[in-house]
C-alpha cells in the first residue's frame, strides 16, 4: 500500500539542536591534537556533511599547519574517530528539541503521514539520540551517513528511503536547515522546508526552499497544503 505523504527530515539543527554536544566533542579533540577550539555558533556552521567534514573543516581552515596528504587523511580519520567516541558517550548533556518538534510529530502520526530521518550523522548516534531525546519512535526509518554507499546532498540519500517506505516522491518533502538537505531535495525533486538559522554558513535567501521556518509552531498549515493534493 502507498503511503498517503511521506516526510524526511534532517537532524542535526531541523529536529534537535545538538551543537552544545558537538562542540564539546571537538573542542576535546581540537584541543588533544593541539588545534584552536570553536565556538558553539562556528560549530553550528560545520556541521551539515557529518564528522569527518567537521573536523576536516576546522582543521585545514588553519592555514598555517601543513602537513602530507597521507599523513593529513591518517590524522583527520583518528581524529574523527576519536570525535565520534566522545560525542557517542556525550550525546545528550545539552543537545534539546527544536521548538514544537514533539507536536509537530504527533499531529503527523494522527494524520498517517510516514516519517524518516534522513541523516549525515552516522546511523547509531542518530539512532541513540533519537531514542534517548524521545521521538525514535515517530519514525519508521532512519538513514545515516552510513546507511548506503551515498548520502546528503546525493538525492539517492532521499529517494532510497521513500523507496522503502513503499512512498511516492510526489507525494513527499523534506525538511531541513542547510543547502545539503536543500540541494538533495532539490534533485529529487521534492519541495523543502527550511528552518532558519540552521547549520550553515549560509543565509538562508541563498539556499533552495519552498517554504521557511522559525521552528515547527504552526507548521501543520503548511503540510496540510500537500495532503489535500
Amino acid at each position: 500500500m502507498t503511503q498517503k505523504y511521506t516526510i524526511l527530515f534532517d537532524l542535526d539543527g531541523t529536529l534537535v539542536d545538538t551543537a552544545p554536544d558537538l562542540m564539546n566533542a571537538h573542542n576535546y579533540v581540537m584541543k588533544k591534537y593541539g588545534y584552536p577550539t570553536k565556538s558553539t555558533q562556528e560549530i553550528r556552521n560545520l556541521v551539515g556533511q557529518g564528522a569527518g567534514a567537521l573536523i576536516g573543516r576546522s582543521i585545514w581552515g588553519q592555514a598555517k599547519k601543513e602537513f602530507h596528504s597521507v599523513e593529513d587523511k591518517k590524522i583527520k580519520d583518528q581524529m574523527s574517530k576519536d570525535f565520534v567516541n566522545f560525542y557517542g558517550k556525550n550525546i545528550i548533556n545539552e543537545s534539546t528539541l527544536i521548538n514544537g518538534v514533539k507536536e509537530f510529530l504527533k499531529w503527523c502520526k494522527e494524520q498517517g503521514v510516514s516519517m524518516a530521518v534522513c541523516t549525515n550523522k552516522q546511523e547509531h548516534l542518530a539512532i541513540d539520540l533519537l531514542k534517548k531525546i524521545g521521538i525514535y519512535d515517530y519514525f519508521e526509518y532512519v538513514a545515516g551517513s552510513n546507511t548506503f554507499d551515498y548520502c546528503k546532498p546525493d538525492p539517492r540519500h532521499i529517494t532510497s528511503i521513500i523507496e522503502i517506505l513503499g512512498g511516492d516522491l510526489k507525494k513527499s518533502l523534506m525538511i531541513g536547515d542547510s543547502e545539503t538537505d536543500a540541494n538533495a531535495a532539490k534533485a529529487a525533486s521534492i519541495p523543502v522546508i527550511l528552518l532558519e538559522n540552521g547549520y550553515t554558513e549560509k543565509n538562508t535567501n541563498e539556499i533552495y526552499h519552498n517554504h521557511l521556518i522559525k521552528d515547527y509552531i504552526d507548521v501543520e498549515k503548511i503540510i496540510s497544503t500537500y495532503l489535500k493534493d
